[in-house]
């Protein structure tokens, strides 16, 4: 991982490269050693160039795999079921995932980077000619059709706020640490209602870089195993006797639980892309893993805090810690499985469920990690 920062300063690909550097030195590796590349879309850089402009300038020789992947927020997880299976068939034998993201440029809102400019046709022409622009409004409304048809309220939403910026504040890589209580929530001024500033992630210029590999003797450090993978992709449908606005996914996560041999009882914390409050709730739902309890019943009670059954987004998450798409809950997965947590740490964590959405809650991907022996 770089430095996350609030501040203007080195491009993506310049943040890419020093995480990688980063990454395969951990990995008791050199750049010669990789011999596959996997990169994430970056809004600093145009994706068709970021690929191999990286590789050519990240110091990287005959590379045997080098793709530039983007499902939004799911890509992470897609990268790393990419890299695995390819170096389970041995079409390579080591490969980095990094992604790195810098939206915070001089002079420029931050929100302004992920614009788009012109006009559009279709739905999303539709959505900007009523007023509906980014993800914010459309995040509110799913947030509003959310508690009608569940019974949430905003306390859900202010949950979720604080429980993460407490996580945070045990995190020294989080962004944002001052204490929150719901005092401080409810202060936040109202981006498209119900969706308080405090529901919405905070961007960051980082990058964050992972190695994959079938070599089990690379590296001093802890290794984690990638147990079980899986995906699911709703496309919005709505299904006999129950709805579908809110993704669905719970598919992508039986899969990956499946192909580890556990069950949601056997996961010791969860990592799940929270670009909003809301979906927190959501994914905690829809993904099965409240033992039938409310989400915001759940997290009001403090079982995704520390100490509770289920310790979820334990870096801040994507409100609190920093936001770098689904490399943010990876990463987070990999601290607690490595025993690197600090003050943070999840008593005995051995498994983990991470988590990534893309879109519109268009993709979901799911990952089980566990420590290696």
């Amino acid at each position: 991982m770089t430095e996350m920062s609030l501040r203007p300063g080195a491009s993506p690909l310049e943040l890419a490269g020093e995480a990688t550097r980063a990454a395969v030195a951990d990995a008791g590796l050199e750049l010669k050693d990789v011999d596959g590349l996997l990169v994430g879309s970056s809004q600093g850089i145009r994706p068709d160039r970021l690929g191999v402009a990286f590789a050519a300038q990240g110091g990287f020789q005959d590379l045997r795999l080098l793709e530039h992947i983007e499902i939004k927020g799911a890509t992470t997880i897609a990268m790393i079921q990419h890299a695995r299976a390819a170096v389970a068939s041995s079409g390579a034998r080591a490969v980095v995932c990094v992604f790195a993201d810098a939206p915070l440029v001089a002079g420029k809102a931050a929100g302004s980077t992920y614009a788009r400019s012109g006009g559009q046709s279709g739905t999303r022409g539709l959505e900007r000619a009523s007023g509906v622009l980014g993800s914010v409004p459309t995040y509110a409304l799913l947030t509003s059709r959310w508690m009608h048809t569940n019974g949430g309220t905003p306390d859900d939403l202010c949950a979720v706020a604080t429980t993460t910026r407490a996580w945070a504040e045990l995190n020294p890589d989080a962004v944002i640490r001052t204490p929150l209580d719901s005092d401080g929530y409810y202060a936040s001024p109202v981006i498209a209602d119900p969706l308080r500033r405090l529901d919405c992630a905070r961007p960051v210029n980082g990058a964050v870089a992972v190695v994959v590999t079938a070599d089990s003797g690379v590296g001093t450090g802890p290794r984690v195993s990638i147990r079980g993978a899986g995906r699911e992709h709703p496309v919005r449908h709505r299904r006999a006797g129950r709805e579908s606005w809110f993704g669905g996914g719970a598919r992508a996560v039986d899969d990956a639980l499946t192909e580890a041999g556990m069950t949601r009882e056997d996961l010791d914390t969860a990592q799940l892309y929270d670009p909003f409050s809301i979906v927190t709730l959501m994914l905690l739902e829809e993904y099965g893993l409240t033992s039938g309890a409310r989400a915001g019943d759940f997290v009001r009670s403090g079982e995704t805090a520390l100490g509770g059954v289920l310790p979820t987004n334990t870096g801040g998450g994507q409100l609190s810690g920093f936001y770098l798409q689904g490399m943010t809950p990876l990463s987070e997965a990999l601290v607690q499985l490595r025993g690197e947590g600090g003050a943070r740490q999840v008593d005995g964590a051995r498994t983990a469920l991470v988590g990534g959405i893309g879109g519109r809650v268009d993709h979901h991907a799911a990952l089980v990690l566990e420590r290696a022996a």
